[in-house]
């Protein structure tokens, strides 16, 4: 019995290391390095030296004007993207649960911009918001509700807003599979009681749906949440951050600092910033769900 239990030990230990081989190089090691980087003056001109600053670093990132003005872009994008995705997409699913006939048709349908490639995507977007672009021509040429062409992409707000719409319209359909999901997992019976007590279609919505995919709801804020802050393609090739990278989010402000000016120890910091952030945000948002299952 003992050697048996070994050799299923051995066995087991065999069959995890390449797992863990992969993920200790691609993964652990990785997160590691750039955790120490985080300390390190590391440039272009310094990439063997790597003299230890401590956190030098990270006083750079939090005495950086521009570094307030992108975290406030993603606060801001992640505000407007994941309450404006999570209440269309609930509200389709909602509406595609009580349709028999050609419901998956309509599944698909909105399901589309999920899989809709976000480079392609967003290079659409800047066609139709750019100043001589297709929303402009309509408004003034076809329309004449303006009287010359509109500098959306040329602003801060007009720039990040174009960005929030493309981001919410992508989300519709991930956020609709989700919620389809958790609602058929929701007893009928319940809904035909809350309908004997009295209550309507709202009242059961509330009372009955809500409660009854409150776990999915917190799933899809967290996952939501965490793809906010990682906003990265569509302000790339929407507006670039421009203009003075007044529209640029973390991660964009991260890679221009890292491939554009070669501080690859402050991008290496505001990595960390931007996790412990998003750590601190997944903690607060468990916890109100919580207090409100208490």
């Amino acid at each position: 019995m003992v050697i048996k239990s070994r050799l299923s030990r051995m066995q087991l230990a065999l069959l995890l290391l390449p797992g863990l081989l992969l993920f200790g190089i691609f993964t652990a090691y990785p997160i590691l390095r750039l955790f120490f980087m985080s300390f390190c003056d590391m440039r272009f001109s310094s990439m063997l030296t790597q003299p230890f600053v401590g956190l030098a670093n990270y006083r750079e990132v939090f005495g950086d004007r521009a570094f307030w003005t992108v975290f406030a872009n993603s606060i801001a994008y992640t505000l407007v993207t994941v309450p404006g995705q999570m209440a269309l997409g609930l509200f389709i699913a909602v509406l595609l649960s009580g349709i028999g006939r050609f419901g998956v048709t309509f599944r698909v349908i909105h399901y589309l911009p999920v899989v809709t490639s976000w480079v392609i995507a967003s290079l659409v977007f800047r066609y139709i918001f750019n100043t001589e672009g297709l929303l402009n021509y309509f408004l003034w040429k076809v329309l004449g509700i303006t009287s010359s062409n509109i500098r959306w992409l040329d602003t801060r707000w007009g720039g990040l807003s174009v960005a929030m719409i493309l981001g919410i319209w992508k989300g519709i359909g991930w956020n609709m599979v989700i919620f389809l999901a958790a609602l058929q997992q929701v007893p009928q019976e319940l809904y035909e009681a809350a309908e004997i007590d009295g209550c309507g279609a709202w009242g059961r919505f509330v009372h009955v749906t809500l409660p009854g995919i409150r776990g999915t709801i917190l799933f899809a804020l967290i996952e939501l949440t965490i793809g906010g802050f990682n906003v990265f393609t569509s302000i790339k090739m929407i507006t670039g951050g421009r203009p003075a990278h007044q529209t640029d989010t973390l991660l964009t402000w991260m890679y221009y600092k890292a491939f554009s000016t070669g501080a690859f120890g402050y991008a290496a910091a505001l990595s960390f910033v931007m996790a412990f952030t998003l750590g601190l945000m997944a903690i607060a948002q468990f916890r109100a769900m919580r207090n409100k299952d208490a």
